[in-house]
């Protein structure tokens, strides 16, 4: 089983690539993972622009997609949204099929009672794109400040734990 990690956040420290990279530490053995980095490298999406050859960044973002047997995605939300650099990134899916029937979920770390807007903004992008949402393996933990480290580590066994549960949904 192969997964891409794709954090919505390009803040260096940021709860959802913390929660990610966990994930990536607690995979079973037969998992591999794969953290996307590339956000915050993506050009601006220009639909004059989604045809061969693409962009070098966007068409190794959609290699890593088609090479991925399920894509978790986790974001943080943004004036009640997703961040536009995250946005961006969907955006670029759009006019390929890499997301078409592609099993997908997410993650919200966001405070109890928040990250509502993002989350449901991205399963409109994902059921546009044909997207094949696995509910059960979306899940809500939410990852306090205080929960990383200043390399942006998670260092709370709990919610190391809590986020761990996922492996048995993807499985």
């Amino acid at each position: 089983m192969n997964i891409l990690l794709v954090s919505g956040s390009t803040r260096a420290t940021s709860t959802n690539a913390a929660a990610l990279a966990s994930i990536a530490e607690s995979a079973p053995p037969t998992a591999t993972t794969t953290i996307y980095r590339g956000l915050s490298t993506l050009p601006a999406f220009n639909p004059d622009d989604d045809h061969d050859p693409l962009p070098d960044e966007v068409f190794a973002l959609r290699q890593l997609i088609r090479d991925a047997g399920i894509v978790l995605f986790c974001t943080p939300e943004y004036a009640g949204t997703l961040p536009g650099s995250f946005k961006n990134l969907l955006d670029w899916t759009v006019g390929g099929t890499e997301m078409t029937d592609k099993p997908v979920a997410w993650i919200n770390v966001a405070a109890p009672g928040r990250g509502h807007g993002a989350v449901s903004t991205l399963e409109t992008v994902l059921g546009y794109v044909g997207a094949r949402l696995l509910r059960s393996a979306c899940i809500a933990v939410p990852v306090g400040r205080d929960a990383v480290d200043g390399k942006g580590e998670i260092r709370n066994e709990h919610v190391a734990q809590s986020l761990a549960q996922i492996w048995s949904q993807v499985g």
